[in-house]
């Protein structure tokens, strides 16, 4: 009964502390997981991206990231804005990249959940995460009830899509946990058909991470290979192309989030403001950003090869 009370009274201060969702999940290993990461590591689909390739077992045991961990809760935090670029040839930039870095705001939010699990039910040991270290946050999120891993490979809830952060407190409380749902993509194929560069394998449910938009204008430090000249879909940081065609995002509504909407300048630079960027420009647009990741000269890459 206590357990259902700690589980009921987490979610209630989760809620109140701005995150739609909230599921739970017991802390064991994610067995079914390790041949399929295995598997997707050895065709080479994580790319450049060699950290991947690192803490292998603590991506599937959470045990491992905080020992005698009883709990994962997955949390969502809406990014969905309806707000656009006013110039239409103008490069584009993700949703999720709009305001502040994500980062910041949910690990304040989640430490603050921590605090009062802290100061209301007892002395736990627990770590927050907010896609920063070796936890297969998708899987966990479905897992814990909160949606399907969808054909793009996101997490997709059923009443809200897939326009939302994860993030996850696992901790050596025990809680009630919460069955998986199914999966509903059905026959569609929109997101294997409207990827620009033919990342989706054509059966869905997996994704070659080299060939995705978001990859090589986020996480490639190097040149874009020539083979993506004109299928970059006038993507200049990360890319939405698999939300936008879902027609789960429908229920997509607009985040509550302050520190989301963008600098007043972002959505009013043309393409020819894009193409002329100086460095005093994107330090005042991006302060804060999560597009600072790629540093100017990565951005500049990026306009470079859309233009070529």
């Amino acid at each position: 009964m206590q357990t259902n009370h700690h589980t009921y009274r987490i979610k209630e201060e989760a809620y109140r502390l701005g995150f739609e969702f909230v599921g739970v999940a017991k802390a064991t290993r994610l067995d079914e997981e390790a041949e399929r990461l295995e598997a997707w590591l050895n065709k080479g689909y994580q790319g450049k991206m060699q950290y991947m390739e690192n803490h292998f077992e603590k991506r599937l045991d959470p045990r491992l990231l905080v020992p005698d961990s009883k709990s994962v809760v997955t949390l969502m935090y809406n990014y969905h804005t309806e707000a656009e670029q006013q110039d239409e040839s103008a490069p584009k930039i993700a949703k999720y990249a709009h305001g502040k870095d994500y980062h910041f705001i949910i690990k304040d939010k989640l430490r603050a959940l921590l605090h009062f699990i802290e100061t209301e039910i007892g002395e736990v040991s627990g770590r927050c995460f907010v896609d920063s270290a070796p936890v297969l946050e998708r899987q966990w999120a479905a897992k814990s009830g909160l949606g399907w891993t969808g054909k793009n490979t996101l997490l997709i809830h059923p009443k809200a899509g897939s326009y939302f952060f994860l993030a996850e407190l696992i901790i050596d409380l025990e809680l009630e946990a919460d069955a998986p749902i199914k999966d509903y993509c059905g026959t569609c194929t929109r997101c294997i058909d409207a990827c620009p560069t033919e990342a989706i394998s054509p059966e869905g449910y997996l994704l070659d991470a080299s060939k995705c938009i978001s990859y090589l204008t986020i996480e490639l430090k190097e040149a874009i290979p020539e083979e993506f000249q004109g299928k970059m879909d006038n993507w200049m940081f990360g890319c939405d192309v698999c939300q936008e065609v879902c027609p789960w995002n429908r229920f997509s509504k607009p985040h509550q989030e302050p520190a989301f909407e963008p600098h007043p300048d972002l959505l009013s630079m043309t393409k020819n403001d894009w193409q002329e960027l100086t460095k005093e420009v994107f330090q005042e647009v991006f302060r804060k950003s999560a597009v600072k990741r790629t540093k100017l000269e990565g951005l500049k890459r990026n306009i470079a090869f859309l233009k070529e």
